[in-house]
Parts: C-alpha cells; sequence; structure tokens
C-alpha cells in the first residue's frame, strides 16, 4: 500500500507481530463492550415504550429473586474484563522491556522534524531505515517542546520530551514503507511533522548502510567531541583538576554527597553535563562549569554513545 494512502484506509497496515495482537485486542474488546452494551440499551428502550406514561400495562413488582442470575451478570462480565487487563497488562510489559540485542537508534524531534541516528553514525531527517526480523529500539528526547513519535503501523506511540529520554521498540516483520508521525500538537507546523519508516531485508538494509555515508560511529565522535569540548582534561586524568573518570561509569552507581545512589544512565549523563550543580557527588570539589546552551543535542548524544562505550574500569569513588 502507497503511504500516502494511509489516511484514506479504515484502518492502517499492521507490520509486526505486536501490533497484530494490537489489534486482536482492540476488536476483542470492543466485541465485548458491545455485548454488554447492547443489550441493555435494547432493553432500555424496550421498557421505556412498554412502560411510558399512559400505557395500560402491568406494572406490580415480583417478589421472586433469581440469585445465580444477579451474580452471574455481576462475575461473568468482572472475569471477562480481568481477561483482558492481564493481557493488556502483558502487552505493555513486553513494550516496556526491549530485548537485551535490540538495535539502539537515537532520535531527537525538533520542531518541526525527526533526526535519527544509527549507531554507525548514519543520520536521517524525517526518514528512518531498519532491517526486517530485528529489534530495534528508538531512544529519544525533544530539543524544544513535547512531540511524539508515532507509527500506525506498528502500533506505538511514545512522548518526546525536553530533557528526558523516553524509549520505545518495535521488531518490524513485513519490509515496505510506512509513515511515522507526531501526535502531539507542536506548533503551527505539527501537521507536516511526519516522514517514512523504511523496513528493509537484511542485505538491503546491510547495502542501505554502505552507502549512506557516516563519519564514523557516534561512540567515536562522541570520542573526539569529548576532547574538543575540554572534557578529557578533567575526566582523563591529564589536567590538574581531580575529576571522577568517566571510563565504565554508565549505568554504575554513583554515591551523592547529600546520600544515597543515583544510576549513572543517559539521563543522568546529560543532566550532569548541563546542570553540573545538581546532584553532587561524594567526594569530590564541584568546579565544573555548566555547558548548558553551548553543547548541542546532537553532540550530547554522541558524547553519551562514547562514555557508555567505554570499557575500561571506573575509578572507585571515596
Amino acid at each position: 500500500m502507497n503511504p500516502s494512502s494511509y489516511p484514506l484506509a479504515l484502518w492502517p497496515p499492521s507490520a509486526s507481530a505486536s501490533a497484530v495482537e494490537t489489534d486482536y485486542l482492540i476488536l476483542a474488546f470492543t466485541v465485548l463492550t458491545l455485548a454488554l452494551v447492547v443489550p441493555i440499551f435494547i432493553g432500555v428502550t424496550i421498557f421505556a415504550v412498554r412502560y411510558r406514561d399512559g400505557n395500560k400495562v402491568n406494572r406490580e413488582h415480583s417478589d421472586k429473586r433469581d440469585r445465580m442470575l444477579e451474580l452471574g451478570w455481576m462475575l461473568i462480565p468482572f472475569g471477562l474484563t480481568l481477561f483482558f487487563f492481564v493481557w493488556g497488562a502483558r502487552m505493555f510489559m513486553e513494550h516496556k522491556n526491549p530485548p537485551a540485542n535490540a538495535t539502539r537508534i537515537e532520535a531527537i524531534g525538533r520542531q518541526w522534524m525527526w533526526k535519527f541516528q544509527h549507531p554507525g553514525g548514519q543520520a536521517e531527517i524525517n526518514d528512518l531505515h531498519v532491517p526486517v526480523g530485528e529489534p530495534i529500539l528508538i531512544n529519544m528526547i525533544s530539543q524544544d517542546v513535547i512531540h511524539s513519535l508515532y507509527i500506525p503501523a506498528m502500533r506505538i506511540q511514545m512522548e518526546t520530551l525536553p530533557g528526558r529520554y523516553t524509549q520505545l521498540w518495535f521488531q518490524a516483520d513485513r519490509p515496505g514503507t510506512y509513515r511515522i508521525f507526531c501526535s502531539e500538537f507542536c506548533g503551527t507546523d505539527h501537521s507536516v511533522m511526519d516522514g517514512l519508516l523504511t523496513v528493509l531485508t537484511p542485505s538491503d538494509y546491510a547495502d542501505w548502510l554502505a552507502h549512506a555515508g557516516s563519519d564514523g560511529s557516534l561512540a567515536e565522535a562522541g570520542k573526539a567531541l569529548f576532547s574538543s569540548y575540554g572534557c578529557s582534561g578533567c575526566h582523563q586524568g591529564v589536567g590538574t583538576v581531580r575529576a571522577p573518570s568517566l571510563a565504565g561509569l554508565y549505568n554504575q552507581p554513583v554515591p551523592m554527597e547529600a546520600g544515597g545512589v543515583v544510576t549513572a544512565d543517559a539521563t543522568y549523563l546529560r543532566d550532569k553535563i548541563l546542570y553540573p550543580d545538581h546532584n553532587k557527588i561524594a567526594g569530590y570539589k564541584q568546579v565544573m562549569p555548566s555547558f548548558k546552551d553551548i553543547i548541542p543535542e546532537d553532540d550530547l548524544t554522541r558524547l553519551v554513545a562514547y562514555i557508555k562505550q567505554s570499557s575500561t574500569p571506573a575509578e572507585k569513588t571515596p
């Protein structure tokens, strides 16, 4: 199907097993809702007509009660809705826990475009190429206002927030081209903030990567920025300032001066670069300047990728 015809389609195509299961869940819950609601509306209509004011009918109340019937119309709908709750909760947990082998793609939302960066350094504007049959994790952040990355064919959507990373993942099982939208009103040109997701066979994806052009991986670019922004002067022990080593730091616990520990995930590293005075580290004097409005979001992504890739054991903090 041509992506331009999607708005005219009754239902967008599904391009993943998760999308198909989502459709089944929606359809089954719609049928259940109709089965529970339609008889009530029919009964209300019949009683309203039969027992309307002025109509001569028997209005006496019977004292006879059927407790099994009463229990049935309470317990059966409860059991069915509980079944759908468990089904939906399982799918929710699957969406919140991406596979460990997922290919990580960095995304930045800004008015009014999407920028995607592959692990090998290949960058795309509004369009995204991925291989079929492989899990894809999109780690995203906004550079200005709240956006929302929405891929109808995968039945997934996630808010893209300024100053905070969010994630979504999918695994496409059908090659093709599908639409990408921003589903959060983000300004005057919100309607043009869209793009195309192209799902390729593994061989075609490898060919695309080879010809997409790259000056090196995100981590390699981050290593160069680590020096150019002066980070190496303190954090690699080549300067006079005693600063904690960043090697092997990613996802490790960091003791705070005020007590407790914080996990050094991507959000922590980004915030520490922009707002070094927040969450002061135990055992170190805070002398690092703020890089807010100095390091753009693209470079922050590369710096975090470099720190994450570092495998040298981290320096022990007192």
